[in-house]
């Protein structure tokens, strides 16, 4: 590989580490909350090595690599060091790799889905892993696949076809995108089998096996969502056999469900008690069914003093969109910020109508969630978000309801190296510091709210059974004209839009926050302003900072583009490139990238806060207004011509400014976590040094991964 290329893919050095503080939030618990919070926060990490292995086949092995040398050592670097005969740059290199590796349960970012490599050399790997039979006999597991590739597409998560990683399919390297579509749509829209716990394999012969990940091996056909475990197939794959194994993560499902079953006696209420008896029945049995039940308590859960959730839960990195990663939290509300969430929440039904489309694409009755703002104790997966709205389950978010998160000291985390801002212009660089982590939280609160909280699916949802009029079709905002296709039964959003829909969601529920940020009252709901219209006032300045922000990130975007297969590595930023896109279409007068060196390394963006207003919010709603009618009428066709063509990386992005936005890239962060100890019937809280080696020794003090 181009040694321009490879320096793409090397580990942060030094990687951006930080603490999630949560003491003071702990401290105040009950002891039977805490030991509810311990166990639950067991049960999570227990999950690490499913999250792993949805990673790459290498990554479980580089992760018991580093917790021996660690264990070897007793945490002593330096004594390590000496032993091993490296220097202490290759340590720290060594020690800068293991943090980011932590950080993201894997050897490829959870934020972008690239490979990131060490920059320790082979030799000094080698040199460490002498010091035991052990660690030698896993360093030459993974001496191969640590590194770089020799081509760039297994550098980077997709369709293994088209020559990408995807531990979704493993052991499968010539299953095409093909044969997963077939699959994927004879399960969900003929057998109802839900996917999101699942991987899929292709064997030698060219049979296909759905691992489900359960306890039990073979559960019995009464604890199972179908009867049926076995087919021969029509059609495209004639003659082949699809088969169902159960016992995908034996270990870690039995261990999960153990210690959730600790958990349940302390429990606050019968709601919580229901919603753990049926994540035990779902990790045990493989039942997804069981596990919608379980999202259906937790909706009902409202403002628990500790709240979790536990499971298969986003699709982003399966490159067809339906299979979810391993993920689970556990956090504590911060009562102070939950109050102005809680007036978002009231508030929302007057703020929906104002979105660019009527009555007929929207719920006929809003579902009041619970949105509360939460203190991180525990993340368990491969990167840990800003926000929350889950259940993903459109069924369930129809007709039933969600819940919002905040996660507030996952916003307020800092790293005290932070470079200052890129593209930035000097004049900006006071108000965009000041001000954006409060016009995140705005954003963050609008996106999960109002945007993945709006919006209406025209389905048949049975057999000549409509959610809409058919005799009389509502008109479409976009085509003036009535519309013309909807969901048919069995269908979901996710599986007429597969691989398009999570980005596409992303963007259009952060076009929501940039609309609805523009109202004032709404700043005045979390505390900015007095709810009048004050572009130069307090509000103001929250507000320019959000359209800086979001400006910036579209152009940032452009590090998780891959020019090679000209596609996007990370659905958010490709989102965000599109708004950035809209931005700059709104005119020179509204938004421009302004520089005046050919090399473009003082590129910035010159964005008049003067004219948000009127020219800022009502492009984004000319967006949003599509984004929203292709979605809400099912139109893929409509939607991924518009999706594709604003997200098109034209020569100039991609030749002269992504080189710059290369050069200008900051280390993602990653979170050091406390971890419980129970200890004489009472639990104990242990954080650790926000560095590398504080990352490790608290993976390496977490007893059950």
């Amino acid at each position: 590989m181009d040694e321009s290329l490879l320096k793409q893919y090397l580990a942060d050095d030094p990687p951006s580490v930080v603490p999630l503080k949560i003491r003071q939030h702990f401290e105040n618990l009950t002891d039977n909350q805490q030991l509810y919070a311990h166990h639950i926060s067991k049960a999570s990490f227990a999950g690490s090595r499913i999250t792993m292995r949805q990673v790459s086949p290498e990554s479980e092995y580089i992760y018991d690599f580093i917790m021996l040398l660690h264990r070897h050592c007793e945490g002593d670097w330096k004594l390590l060091q000496s032993e091993a005969g490296i220097s202490e740059p290759a340590l720290q290199q060594f020690l800068h790799y293991s943090a980011q590796f932590l950080g993201n349960l894997g050897n490829y970012k959870s934020f972008g889905d690239a490979k990131f490599i060490p920059r320790v050399g082979e030799e000094d790997l080698a040199a460490l892993s002498m010091v035991s039979p052990e660690a030698n006999r896993l360093f030459l597991k993974i001496k191969d696949s640590l590194y770089a590739n020799k081509t760039v597409p297994p550098m980077h998560f997709g369709y293994p076809d088209a020559g990408h990683i995807s531990a979704y399919y493993p052991d499968s390297p010539d299953i095409t995108k093909e044969e997963i579509t077939f699959i994927s749509e004879f399960l969900s829209e003929e057998k109802k089998l839900l996917p999101e716990n699942t991987r899929l394999r292709k064997t030698s012969e060219g049979d296909f096996e759905v691992l489900i990940a359960s306890e039990i091996e073979l559960p019995s056909a009464q604890n199972r969502d179908i009867p049926e475990t076995e087919w021969t197939l029509t059609g495209k794959l004639e003659g082949k056999k699809l088969s169902l194994v159960y016992g995908d993560h034996t270990k870690e499902m039995g261990k999960i469900a153990d210690e959730i079953e600790q958990a349940l006696k302390y429990a606050a209420n019968e709601t919580e008690k229901k919603m753990y008896e049926e994540y035990v029945k779902s990790f045990r049995t493989g039942s997804l069914l069981a596990f919608k039940e379980s999202q259906r308590q937790w909706i009902k859960n409202k403002k628990p003093t500790v709240e979790t959730d536990i499971g298969f839960i986003e699709t982003y990195r399966d490159p067809h969109g339906i299979r979810g990663e391993w993920e689970s939290f556990v956090a504590f509300v911060n009562q102070e910020r939950t109050r102005a969430f809680g007036k978002l929440v009231e508030a929302a039904p007057q703020y929906i109508p104002k979105l660019p489309w009527s009555k007929d694409f929207e719920k006929d009755q809003f579902l009041s969630p619970d949105f509360t703002s939460l203190e991180v104790l525990t993340f368990a997966g491969s990167g840990i978000p800003a926000g929350i709205n889950i259940p993903n389950y459109d069924d369930i978010r129809q007709t039933e309801g969600f819940k919002n998160v905040s996660l507030g000291n996952v916003l307020s985390a800092k790293d005290p190296n932070e470079k200052a801002p890129s593209f930035v212009r000097d004049e900006d660089v006071e108000v965009f510091k000041r001000c954006r982590d409060d016009a995140f939280e705005v954003q963050v609160g609008l996106h999960e709210l109002l945007g993945h909280g709006c919006g209406k699916l025209l389905q048949e949802v049975s057999s000549g059974q409509y959610n809409f009029d058919i005799k009389k079709p509502p008109i479409s905002p976009v085509t003036k004209s009535p519309i013309t296709s909807w969901y048919k039964p069995g269908q979901t959003w996710g599986s007429v839009f597969g691989s398009l829909a999570s980005s596409y969601e992303e963007c259009r529920a952060e076009s929501v926050a940039m609309a609805l940020a523009c109202d004032f009252e709404i700043m005045n709901i979390f505390g900015f302003g007095d709810g009048k219209e004050d572009i130069d006032g307090p509000a103001g300045d929250i507000l320019y900072a959000a359209y800086l922000q979001m400006a910036r990130a579209g152009i940032c975007a452009l590090e998780f583009w891959d020019p090679k297969s000209r596609k996007w590595g990370q659905i958010h930023m490709q989102a965000r490139f599109a708004i950035l896109q809209t931005f700059l279409g709104a005119g020179s007068h509204f938004c421009e990238l302004v520089y005046t060196k050919p090399d473009l390394s003082d590129l910035s963006i010159k964005l008049d806060r003067h004219n948000i207003l009127n020219h800022g919010r009502p492009a984004v709603e000319d967006l949003l207004q599509k984004l929203h009618i292709y979605k809400a009428t099912a139109d893929l066709e409509a939607g991924q011509k518009f999706y594709d063509k604003l997200t098109h990386v034209n020569e100039w992005f991609a030749e002269r400014v992504r080189p710059e936005v290369l050069r200008k890239k900051q280390p993602r962060k990653v979170y050091v976590q406390a971890n419980t100890i129970l200890e004489d019937g009472k639990v104990r809280l242990r954080e650790y040094d926000a560095t590398p080696e504080g990352m490790i020794r608290s993976y390496a003090e977490r007893n059950n991964i």
